[in-house]
């Protein structure tokens, strides 16, 4: 019943009203009648009646987040995560049909107590407004009949080891007033009516929600199929973090038991004074919302927490194989500690559904049982995965065995970082970072057709910016991070769009923030031409002996940000020469170059033939080589040289996990194609070691699931193959395939106008194959011999190479 919209729902209604009467909604936002501090859970009910059967089309929102059920029938959650300047509402088609109904709303106000990134403003409450103004007087809030009342039972803490994910939740079935759903029992009160809801903002006004609609679909939402029981035993302790898991300690029978509950085919029947500790292999990297029915069983207990792998050596985060549990601890990373998860204590009723608020996320899931003086009865435990629905539309193979699995936990990680936001991680964080997002940004564009959360994130990072000019690190966040570089990569994400989509009004929209971040930049150059770091964490990557990912520095000057601001200077005269600013783009070129200039005069070390990290040279690394290559500002002579080291064993601090997207562009510009397949064995090893997702750094790492890891998809596309857009929105194409030990590569990749694909093998030194592109598309083929003109539609490949 979830529909999409894309403009204000009232704009007929707006004509030739005064400019501070426009936006201004039919509705109000309502709250409880008392004073409340968080967190609490409100359920706010309006009963109503229909006449005919028809179609009834309304708009909600809340703050912090709701659920929304029709006649006891959830059909909605929301909203979609933004901030204050974009608050957003969701909309829903109603089948009504003749007689009584009832809508309720379930709203979570949270507090200090919720996610980092949920942003929150007075009122906390709900908003429901009806599209057909016929319905006002029946739904919408401030005027129909709602109530609303407190919803007992659920009690929050803090999220331990969680870090930024919000609170758990413990339910106690023996407070909760079962039934408020269906808008059932007592004590429901008379709202209060606040401010009207409104999407324009106006003056003299304290800060407001500013609503837009949803920009982006429903996320997905099934039951996850494939989870595996791995271990039942008896439950030593209430906690568990420190007790190894020991397989002959496992009861057989039970576990077999256990999973005829997980696979739906029978209820589990719990006796009296019995404690169970179950670990559940979901057999995947799954984020998910834990469901869990159970009747009878007064005051029994079920514990749910979640961990991303076991733990050999916890206070090390050490892991090993993540498909290995023997002589494991089920706890969290430094520290013996439970894990991540949710408690829900029933009342003895018959099939009572419990489930958390928000969703958790791993590959491990405990199960903590203990009952009472009464039996239990588990008529269901489920996983009802959720993520946004983004699936692979195109196809890369290649005779190489290790790409089909390093794509499938690729893909997986993205995905899982991949919600009402793009995120860094779903276990530690779930925060959108300017540096992760370009890189899941471009893995997305290769990947699918689907780019609406991509301008998502550009503009949310665009709102985000401080009075300094630049972007925050991370964003929506109620905590301000500034890491510098990263805003940069921002600017970096604008030209990408500007490349890979045909959009040039949306780039244009964003071109005021681009220049506010590189004027930001540009002041930051001192009297010699050097860039001067901006304060902040000046993270770079997680490169060992770099404290905090900072790369070494000259009193704030470092080859690795100095040339990142001259490899983003170029990319910002390219953008103001697409969208005809050709002054601004002469400006550009001009800072690029000058600063260009100084950067070679004060770090090129001619003994080395390499750029330095610092002024006194003494520390060297991959970082600034790729920087300085990809500005396209070194002559070639010096670009040859850093080759020369770069494709050697150096003792040169390396890329990780992260910024090795940086380096295999540099080995794509230098035709070293079998340079990045050998840093394929990174991902391969993480295959090999059980992962299901790419992680954050290189063992032992902190995080198993890190979407940033997820880039070696965009160069399969784009640096093997060879296929990037020739001009601004992707209006015509380049390949130029290198394959280097590869023979057979054969690939779908999707395109603005359609697909284009590509099926090329070499025999001996004949390189063959068919190319086919949309038909209104053209574009080159460029290989050693020289380049070759393609048209729309099918045709042959035939070279010597």
């Amino acid at each position: 019943m979830r529909v999409s919209t894309e403009s204000y729902p009232f704009a007929e209604r707006n004509k030739g009203r005064p400019w501070d009467e426009r936006g201004i909604w039919q509705a109000k936002w309502i709250t409880s009648g008392e004073p409340l501090q968080p967190p609490y859970v409100l359920a706010f009910r309006n009963r109503f009646t229909v006449q005919t059967e028809e179609t009834v089309r309304i708009h909600v929102t809340a703050d912090e987040r709701y659920e929304l059920h029709l006649d006891g029938r959830r059909i909605g959650r929301g909203p979609e995560r933004g901030d204050r300047h974009h608050w957003f509402f969701e909309t829903y088609d109603l089948p009504l049909t003749p007689g009584e109904h009832v809508l309720v709303a379930r709203v979570w106000v949270l507090g200090d107590l919720s996610p980092v990134a949920q942003m929150s403003l007075p009122p906390q409450g709900l908003v429901v407004c009806a599209d057909d103004p016929k319905w006002d007087e029946a739904l919408n809030t401030g005027t129909a009949g709602w109530e609303y009342k407190r919803l007992d039972g659920f009690e929050m803490d803090p999220a331990f080891g969680g870090w930024f994910t919000g609170a758990t939740l413990k339910v106690d079935g023996t407070r909760v007033p079962w039934g408020w759903e269906r808008g059932e029992g007592e004590g429901w009160q008379t709202v209060v009516a606040r401010q009207p809801a409104i999407s324009y903002h106006r003056g003299d006004r304290l800060p407001e929600h500013v609503l837009e609609p949803a920009s982006l679909p429903p996320m997905l939402e099934r039951p996850w199929q494939g989870a595996k029981v791995r271990f039942v035993a008896d439950l030593r302790a209430e906690s568990t973090a420190d007790i190894p898991i020991r397989l002959d300690e496992h009861l057989p029978a039970e576990a077999e038991a256990w999973q005829n509950l997980l696979d739906g085919n029978a209820p589990l029947h719990i006796p009296a004074h019995t404690a169970r500790r179950v670990i559940i292999d979901l057999q995947n990297y799954v984020c998910a919302y834990p469901e869990v029915v159970l009747s009878a069983g007064g005051k029994a207990l079920v514990r749910i927490h979640w961990q991303e792998s076991l733990y050999e050596d916890p206070r090390r985060s050490v892991k090993g194989n993540r498909d290995e549990i023997e002589g494991k601890y089920f706890c969290m990373t430094w520290h013996l500690k439970d894990g991540y998860g949710d408690t829900f204590i029933t009342d003895g009723g018959q099939e009572r559904q419990f489930t958390s608020h928000w969703w958790r996320a791993g590959r491990y899931v405990e199960v903590v049982v203990r009952t009472a003086d009464e039996p239990l009865t588990i008529n269901r435990l489920a996983f009802l995965e959720t993520r946004y629905p983004l699936e692979p539309e195109s196809r890369f193979t290649a005779d190489d065995e290790r790409i089909q699995p390093i794509t499938d936990i690729a893909v997986r990680a993205l995905q899982m970082c991949s919600h009402e936001t793009y995120m860094d991680c779903p276990f530690y964080e779930q925060l959108m970072y300017v540096g992760d997002t370009r890189l899941q940004v471009l893995v997305t564009y290769v990947l699918t057709r689907d780019d609406r959360l991509p301008r998502k994130a550009l503009r949310m990072f665009d709102s985000s910016r401080i009075n300094r000019g630049i972007t925050q690190s991370r964003y929506p966040s109620r905590l301000e991070q500034i890491i510098p570089p990263f805003s940069l990569y921002w600017v970096a994400m604008v030209h990408d769009f500007a490349m890979w989509r045909d959009d040039l009004t949306f780039v244009r929209s964003l071109m005021p923030g681009v220049r506010s971040v590189m004027e930001a930049h540009l002041a930051q150059v001192d009297e010699n031409g050097l860039f001067r770091w901006i304060d902040g964490w000046n993270y770079a990557d997680w490169v060992p002996g770099w404290r905090g990912g900072i790369p070494p520095a000259s009193e704030g000057i470092s080859g690795v940000h100095h040339w990142q601001v001259v490899y983003t200077l170029n990319l910002w005269a390219e953008l103001e020469q697409m969208l005809g600013e050709h002054e601004l783009a002469q400006r550009a070129r001009r800072c690029r170059d000058a600063t260009a200039g100084a950067g070679v005069a004060a770090f090129w070390d001619d003994q080395r033939g390499l750029l330095a990290d610092d002024l006194s040279h003494e520390h060297f690394s991959e970082h600034t080589q790729c920087f300085a290559i990809l500005s396209g500002c070194l002559e070639e002579q010096r670009i040859q040289r850093i080759a020369q080291t770069l494709l050697q064993p150096n003792d040169l601090a390396k890329a990780t996990v992260y910024f090795s997207h940086y380096l295999f562009e540099v080995f794509r510009l230098l035709h070293q194609p079998d340079a990045i397949l050998q840093r394929l064995d990174l991902w391969y090893g993480f295959v090999q070691n059980g992962l299901k997702t790419t992680i954050e750094s290189p063992e032992p790492t902190r995080s198993d699931c890190h979407a940033w890891g997820a880039h070696p998809i965009y160069h399969f596309y784009t640096s093997l193959l060879g296929i990037r857009p020739a001009e601004p929105g992707f209006r015509r194409v380049r390949i130029e395939p290198q394959l280097g030990r590869l023979n057979s590569v054969q690939a779908t990749l999707v395109h603005p106008q359609g697909e284009i694909s590509v099926s090329l093998t070499r025999k001996d030194s004949t390189l063959s194959g068919q190319i086919t592109l949309p038909e209104t598309l053209s574009g080159v083929l460029v290989l050693p011999t020289g380049e070759m003109p393609l048209h729309g539609g099918k045709q042959d490949v035939e070279a010597a190479v």
